[in-house]
């Protein structure tokens, strides 16, 4: 039996509709601003970066910004793709990893009750109130007594262990029905198979969320952990660059550039998926 659904107007003005558009398109356009001066600064020649008020256009565009880039990586220490080879195992390794594991750990604690679950889920969430920076030196003295510093593992293995991630899946999974569940534990499903089958499809949503921010952490990640040429990251590499002076300033505006590509671009592929998960990962009784 087919379903019709009737369109429900808002009752609204035009005057009032007028209003809200040029609200939403002028807070769009702040929001934007910032992106577009990243953009337009990375085409600067030197003398552009400089002017006062600065401009959100370019008289004279050129590419001599990534010129110097590409010449200053070419004469590196270490060939630009060993840089950002590391950067994608980090990236790569971190995300897939933190993905399954903080979905293992969500499922228990949503649907598989056990004593003690509250109190493990409500230090969870408090864990959320510490800045990472927190934690640095006390995971420096971990990774140091197992022996990973100044390795890739130095960088990755924190990286799973993030509880912002563990916290949105465990509350989106708790809209998850449990009759979906019992109903394949029924039909005789494992645990695992369970999880694999019906558990990871339906969270489809908050995986993709996950990832995106697990993406935009881990590639612009500067890790203390590592200090060797070969272990740095592409972001240590051009930080480097960057940090010669005022004259490398048209380099460091279009290592800006770069940088965001990839996280804008994860976002716009999955900015439907995020949004679903963060109108159902609140915090819920």
């Amino acid at each position: 039996m087919a379903v019709s659904w009737k369109a429900r107007r808002v009752s609204r003005s035009m005057g009032g509709n007028i209003t809200l558009f040029v609200f939403l398109g002028l807070l769009s356009a702040f929001m934007v601003l910032p992106l577009v001066f990243v953009v337009v600064n990375a085409f600067k020649p030197l003398n552009e970066l400089f002017v006062f008020p600065p401009k959100f256009y370019v008289i004279n565009p050129t590419l001599n910004n990534f010129r110097q880039l590409f010449q200053i990586m070419n004469g590196a220490w270490m060939p630009f793709s060993r840089y950002l080879f590391n950067t994608l195992v980090i990236t790569l390794t971190g995300t897939v990893g933190h993905i399954l594991l903080a979905s293992l750990c969500a499922y228990s604690l949503s649907k598989i009750p056990f004593p003690g679950s509250g109190a493990v889920f409500q230090i969870i969430v408090l864990s959320l109130m510490f800045s990472p920076v927190v934690t640095t030196v006390p995971t420096y003295i971990i990774m140091s007594k197992i022996g990973l510093v100044d390795t890739l593992w130095a960088v990755i293995l924190p990286a799973l262990q993030s509880s912002l991630g563990l916290y949105l899946i465990k509350q989106f999974l708790d809209t998850l029905p449990d009759t979906l569940l019992e109903a394949a534990r029924i039909d005789g499903a494992g645990e695992m198979r369970l999880f694999l089958r019906i558990v990871m499809p339906n969270l489809k949503p908050a995986w993709l969320t996950l990832g995106i921010l697990s993406i935009q952490s881990l590639w612009n990640i500067v890790s203390p952990y590592t200090y060797s040429e070969e272990l740095k990251t592409l972001p240590q590499a051009l930080s480097q660059i960057v940090s010669a002076g005022i004259s490398r300033s048209g380099v460091g505006s279009a290592v800006a550039l770069l940088m965001i590509v990839v996280p804008i671009f994860c976002f716009v592929i999955a900015q439907g998926n995020i949004i679903q998960t963060m109108s159902t990962s609140g915090m819920k009784d």
